[in-house]
């Protein structure tokens, strides 16, 4: 009997995952028979090389991108077949999403930027949601802010405005494409300290694309990509430590220096 993910603690999984553009002799292999894992109440970085597939596994795993082959689930919802409508209304309610280009609605200012999951969703926020939403605001230094439209804020704030409303409506798993990659230091730093508080405080987790070494010592784990495969899955990293794991995979062409034995562990048990 197949596992569920509920079952080894897994907020998403992909299996023997497959993305590939092109035909002929311009195919490319983005993704080549991933298995892994993202665990509950867990931070997770993904680290690669530009070109490694790192940003199409996460879109592939929050239903934004369809793979070529393979399977990829969400909590026990196996996401791969569900139509379009479908996806929509699952990420909706249960993934949260911050983008390196913030993607706010310029109309809206920031408190109905933070608000929009809930009016695409039909309703308003309960008295407790809308209490934990002003602790967010309160805690990411928008208080007053509310009011200003993307344009009159500052890229740290556009980014703290759309970091509160992925976790606006405390989705059970938040994928961040490079969240830090637009922000100055002590932006970077403050975002990535309520990311981690998010695991921490709320048992959410987490999903962090990023090129950045400092950025991924936060995370509870790291993966490595290379070349369209996992090469490494480790515990938590120094900056030194992931940054001299990156130098080394460079010096070898990309073989897979160090390579955990315990790569994708959690979906080794749930092959059919």
């Amino acid at each position: 009997m197949e596992l569920s993910s509920t079952d080894l603690g897994l907020a998403a999984r992909v299996q023997q995952l497959s993305k590939t553009y092109g035909t002929g002799e311009s195919t490319v292999h983005a993704l080549d028979g991933v298995s892994v894992g993202i665990r509950r109440g867990e931070f997770t970085a993904i680290m690669g090389p530009s070109g490694s597939g790192k940003s199409t596994l996460m879109h592939i795993m929050a239903g934004l991108d369809a793979p070529s082959s393979g399977r990829a689930w969400i909590g026990d919802t196996d996401i791969t077949g569900l139509s379009d409508l479908e996806l929509t209304i699952l990420r909706r309610r249960r993934v949260g999403f911050v983008f390196q280009a913030f993607n706010l609605v310029p109309t809206l200012d920031a408190l109905s930027n933070i608000l929009l999951p809930f009016d695409l969703d039909g309703r308003r926020p309960t008295a407790l949601e809308r209490s934990r939403i002003d602790g967010l605001v309160d805690r990411l230094g928008l208080t007053s802010r509310l009011g200003h439209r993307p344009h009159q804020l500052s890229g740290g704030q556009q980014q703290r405005v759309a970091i509160a409303r992925a976790l606006a409506t405390a989705p059970d798993l938040v994928f961040a494409d490079e969240p830090t990659g637009n922000l100055d230091s002590r932006s970077g730093r403050e975002v990535l300290a309520l990311l981690a508080a998010a695991t921490r405080e709320h048992g959410q987790s987490i999903a962090m694309v990023t090129h950045d070494p400092v950025a991924a010592s936060h995370a509870d784990r790291v993966l490595f990509l290379g070349d369209g495969r996992i090469v490494a899955d480790k515990p938590r990293q120094s900056a030194e430590e992931i940054s001299a794991y990156m130098l080394a995979s460079e010096l070898t062409a990309g073989a897979p220096v160090g390579a955990s034995s315990g790569i994708g562990h959690p979906v080794a048990e749930v092959r059919s």
